[in-house]
């Protein structure tokens, strides 16, 4: 079975939008060669860059049609295991970015994100 990483929204969007051209060589060979998942944050914080008008496609079809393509799933690790985790990431006011890193932490997984706040912080992050 293939290793496990998980994406951070941006990812997800770019690959949604066939811009996978956007990710570093590391970062395309982790999407490839593993299975995949986001946190459901990722899926709530789509939704949200929808209803801002950041985004055309609501979340919902962005999960289905990367779902289909790459085989992404959701994280289903219980939501007081995700927040406990998250509390202790203090190094983040953003609520998102607590929840996704504290995902992947979990896991003890890699994520690929170009954030470079979370590559400071998460020594799993990959870019």
């Amino acid at each position: 079975m293939a290793a496990v990483a998980y994406l951070d929204t941006h990812v997800v969007a770019w690959l949604f939008a066939g811009e996978a051209g956007l990710l570093t060589e590391r970062a395309r060979e982790l999407v490839q060669e593993s299975s995949l998942l986001v946190s459901p944050a990722v899926r709530l914080e789509l939704q949200y860059l929808h209803e801002i008008g950041r985004t055309r496609v609501p979340a919902r079809a962005v999960m289905r049609a990367l779902a289909d393509s790459l085989g992404l799933g959701v994280c289903a690790r219980p939501f007081a295991q995700v927040m406990e985790a998250a509390e202790r990431l203090s190094w983040t006011r953003d609520p998102f970015d607590r929840f996704i890193v504290a995902q992947a932490s979990l896991a003890a997984a890699p994520l690929v994100t170009k954030d470079r706040m979370i590559r400071k912080h998460y020594a799993k992050a990959a870019w």
